[in-house]
């Protein structure tokens, strides 16, 4: 049998309705500003503190231990990427890359800034 809500209950109840609310409402503040480009990510934040002036390894020249440097990078994906340079000659542009097993359009997108061919950056 179903007994009665209490006083306190319902008191509960609907604090947790405004508790829930108030969060939605910073949610939709957050979403707005990071939309806007107003809020800074913590993953931007870390990486220009801790990485601010990054030359860019030349994928011609770079061993695989340098290569494991770059964001995503790791021994086998450097390996690769020496493999195929060895296997097909330097590379000609840094989109090249993404003939590399393993680097699709997203990994390209984090190593932009990070890597160049004969000085020609990536976009």
């Amino acid at each position: 049998m179903l007994r009665k809500p209490t006083k306190s209950e319902w008191v509960l109840l609907g604090l947790t309705g405004v508790f829930l609310c108030g969060l939605l409402a910073l949610y939709g503040q957050d979403r707005a500003r990071l939309e806007s480009g107003e809020l800074e990510t913590d993953t931007q934040a870390l990486q220009e503190s801790f990485m601010p002036d990054v030359s860019p390894l030349d994928l011609n020249t770079a061993t695989a231990e340098e290569l494991t440097t770059l964001p995503g990078i790791g021994e086998a994906l450097a390996a690769r990427i020496v493999a195929y340079r060895e296997a097909n000659g330097p590379f000609e542009t840094v989109e090249e890359i993404l003939e590399v097993s393993g680097i699709g359009e997203a990994k390209f997108a984090d190593l932009e800034g990070r890597i160049t061919v004969d000085g020609e950056q990536s976009p």
